[in-house]
């Protein structure tokens, strides 16, 4: 049976799977730029990128293997595995972007 989901789904996720790629490379050029001092960030950005990766990949982890017990397709565990990455790596490229450069 036909469904726009079945038939759309991996275009979606393609596009899903593109935007966070474009903000997780925003979000590394930020703190890089921070780092350098051209971009305006808090003082614990440093630690804060080391600290927020592990808490990320374990709710994703922890989201791809209830999909994956619940039965679900793979763009379907893939998408929930990727939901909380967008949503910390949307966070960081929002807050980042807000910022904005150090100007002289």
């Amino acid at each position: 049976m036909w469904t726009p989901d079945r038939f759309l789904g991996p275009w979606t996720l393609a596009l899903e799977l593109s935007r966070a790629m474009i903000d997780a490379q925003a979000v590394v050029a930020m703190r890089l730029g921070g780092m350098a001092g051209f971009w305006a960030v808090s003082s614990g950005e440093t630690t804060r990128m080391i600290t927020e990766k592990p808490r990320a990949l374990f709710k994703a982890q922890w989201a791809m293997q209830k999909a994956l017990l619940e039965g679900q397709p793979p763009d379907a565990i893939l998408r929930a595995g990727l939901k909380p990455i967008r949503k910390k790596v949307g966070q960081n490229a929002r807050r980042l972007a807000a910022r904005g450069p150090k100007l002289p």
